[in-house]
């Protein structure tokens, strides 16, 4: 599969992409440090800077998922929550992206506070901007705590398809399934005929051992899915209230040596510390992406 990242910081989401397989065609990040970051670990990736000056139109059609962290100070608690009226509120811009680029699955993410902001109002304008395009939206809460990082890192997802592209997939995959009925009902007849005439061998129709192995394969893959969502329920039933980032944030260990506390850091390292602080957790983005290619190959 085809990856796009917008927002991409140090390439949290790409990164995931590649752990998957998939090919990471373009990244998009205005941060001196994210872009060196990026073309060390993604030369073969096409490089932008300013989401504001890019024409994605180039893409159209080529991307099978498009995702960015857009973001996040403008609804950060730790920050003044000036929600639309921040500059950096570029949600409308990754919008036109997604118009331009018309991608089949896109994955949003965002700190918990955009759920709350003005009473939910960004949040649900995400959903209605991008069920507008024809994509239909699922939303999560999702903590790094989930793929057992040692910090709660609460984080809004939004899972978006194509409702178009799905329906037309739907259609093929219909379209195939009746003429693979078709084709197993003549074998059957077949069958009938040669035993009619005498002939006993054994006239097996492969199309419908396909079929059936079809059928035990999609419930399988069922099963499986009730099991991860069981899970899924597990996980965030946690008790979160004995986290070092629970207020105050410096409760608790925080996994470094109390010798560097001291130590003043050079620009690099203040840099790298931003950028993991603004990055995704791709172990979150990881297990998303699974469940999409599962999707995808079920269609």
């Amino acid at each position: 599969m085809t990856h796009g990242s917008l927002f991409s910081g140090i390439g949290g989401f790409d990164l995931a992409a590649q752990w998957m397989g998939w090919e990471n065609i373009f990244h998009c990040e205005w941060n001196p440090f994210g872009q060196k970051v990026l073309k060390y670990h993604f030369p073969n990736s096409i490089s932008y800077e300013d989401i504001t000056k890019t024409d994605f139109s180039i893409h159209r059609g080529t991307i099978d998922i498009l995702t960015g962290g857009f973001p996040c100070q403008p609804y950060s608690t730790a920050g003044k929550r000036l929600g639309k009226a921040d500059e950096r509120h570029l949600f409308p811009e990754m919008l036109r992206a997604i118009k331009e680029i018309k991608p089949r699955w896109i994955i949003g993410e965002n700190v918990r506070g955009l759920v709350s902001w003005n009473g939910g109002m960004v949040f649900h304008e995400v959903h209605d901007d991008l069920e507008r395009e024809g994509y239909e939206v699922q939303s999560f809460i999702i903590p790094a705590a989930s793929v057992n990082a040692p910090h709660k890192r609460e984080r809004i997802w939004f899972i978006a398809n194509s409702r178009e592209l799905r329906l037309e997939q739907c259609e093929t995959s219909r379209t195939m399934g009746k003429r693979q009925e078709e084709v197993c009902r003549e074998g059957n007849k077949s069958s009938l005929q040669f035993k009619a005439d005498g002939n006993t061998s054994d006239a097996t129709n492969t199309n419908c051992e396909g079929l059936e192995r079809h059928r035990i394969s999609r419930e399988t893959s069922r099963k499986s899915s009730e099991q991860s969502d069981i899970t899924s329920k597990r996980i965030s039933s946690k008790d979160w209230s004995r986290w070092p980032t629970v207020s105050p944030v410096c409760n608790g260990d925080d996994g470094l040596s109390n010798r560097l506390d001291s130590i003043t850091f050079p620009k690099w390292r203040t840099e790298s510390i931003k950028a993991a602080g603004n990055a995704i957790v791709p172990q979150v983005a990881f297990n998303i992406f699974k469940v999409i290619e599962t999707m995808e190959n079920k269609l």
